[in-house]
């Protein structure tokens, strides 16, 4: 699978999860972190953390296995490492806080028009 793929079945699954705002922005060209990354809003901390087990398990079952996770007792971001794509679950309040799309504003927003409800 490539790493495209693997952020579109990532934001297919938080979407249906109801992840909200899901956005993917391609970095590849920019950093050396990872080629995309995911980025999704959960209405409370129980959504959070829904979201972000829904992403594991189905990654999980396409045989891509997480790499490492951060914050998953935190209420309000989780961030789940795939290496080619990085994973960032937020609250409202922290989504807004981080405003990770304005720290990447050079990187591709990938179109989810179709792909995602």
């Amino acid at each position: 699978m490539t790493s495209y793929e693997q952020a579109i079945l990532t934001a297919k699954a938080l979407s249906g999860k109801k992840g909200l705002d899901i956005n993917i922005i391609e970095i590849g060209d920019i950093s050396i972190l990872a080629d995309y990354m995911v980025i999704a809003t959960g209405t409370s901390s129980t959504h959070v953390k829904a979201l972000a087990d829904e992403v594991e398990y189905q990654l999980d079952k396409a045989g891509i296995s997480v790499n490492h996770i951060e914050g998953h007792r935190s209420d309000s971001w989780i961030l789940l490492d795939y290496i080619d794509v990085i994973v960032h679950v937020f609250s409202d309040e922290a989504r807004e806080f981080y405003n990770l799309e304005r720290l990447w504003q050079d990187g591709r927003p990938v179109d989810l028009t179709g792909i995602i409800d």
